[in-house]
């Protein structure tokens, strides 16, 4: 059974949570804070005592606004410890999740909370510890005993480092693979994420997504479009207009953008 820390600078909104993890049959015990100061003294604490402990902590719930410290802040501090608890945001701003994402959060839960969304995210989080705990036992084998690089994020459950992108779905926060995406398209401050099954609006600029997935193959084709390189069938220039096939969609590359693509598919084919 987890053991949780929840954190929240609102009264209300804190005993709503905890009120909602104490009727959770697989929580064992559910302790609220109301500040970062507070919270990040209680997981010390719990980290020294180890994790057999009354005082060990499984998990933290925590809202993002804060006074003081935010939840990434305490989330930041907390990657610096070598075991630190399961982070799962719960917040009423969906603009961080990205944010979260990269801070190896299990979970991002969006207010007002659902009963049957909070939990899946306690799913999620049991689904991870369960196997730690086992590597943990005295009689476990020579495993590690703690989760390797990225094995917190339910991006990467079997610890391979495959990234993943949180999207919501009629308020259920999902983890789309970004080798799926076959091309990125820009609307207005936010995103649309196409793959072969569908596609996904996040509210994440199209110039941050190119910064971030450089290194992935995505290469900017024009102000609106960002593309997979891997993904490309088809280029095709026509009475000097460029445009490239990606699955069904054709999508025009800009004038400026098509001299490096050209060399781009050129190294890419070359191997």
């Amino acid at each position: 059974m987890l053991r949780v820390l929840a954190v929240d600078d609102e009264k209300p909104a804190l005993e709503e949570l905890l009120y909602l993890l104490r009727a959770d049959s697989r929580i064992r015990s559910a302790e609220g804070a109301t500040d970062a100061t507070e919270a990040l003294r209680r997981i010390g604490r719990a980290l020294e005592a180890g994790p057999d402990s009354e005082d060990a902590i499984d998990v933290v719930f925590l809202d993002i606004h804060m006074a003081g410290l935010t939840g990434l802040d305490v989330a930041r501090l907390l990657a610096g410890f070598a075991r630190p608890p399961l982070i799962v945001f719960v917040t009423a701003h969906e603009g961080f999740a990205v944010q979260a994402f990269d801070l190896k959060a299990v979970d991002y839960v969006l207010k007002p909370v659902r009963r049957e969304r909070l939990a899946e995210a306690v799913r999620r989080v049991r689904d991870l510890v369960v196997p730690l705990r086992e590597q943990q036992r005295p009689d476990a084998s020579a495993a590690p005993a703690h989760l390797p690089a990225g094995a917190t994020a339910p991006a990467a459950p079997n610890g391979g480092g495959a990234e993943q992108i949180p999207v919501e779905l009629g308020g259920v926060t999902r983890f789309v693979p970004v080798d799926d995406i076959t091309y990125v398209e820009a609307q207005g401050d936010y995103a649309r994420l196409h793959t072969a099954a569908g596609s996904h609006l996040v509210r994440i600029p199209l110039s941050a997504l190119e910064e971030r997935w450089a290194s992935r193959g995505f290469v900017r084709i024009h102000r609106s479009h960002l593309v997979a390189l891997g993904r490309i069938d088809e280029l095709r220039l026509d009475a000097g207009t460029t445009t490239v096939r990606v699955g069904d969609a054709e999508l025009a590359v800009s004038r400026r953008h098509a001299r490096q693509l050209r060399d781009l598919l050129l190294r890419h084919a070359r191997g």
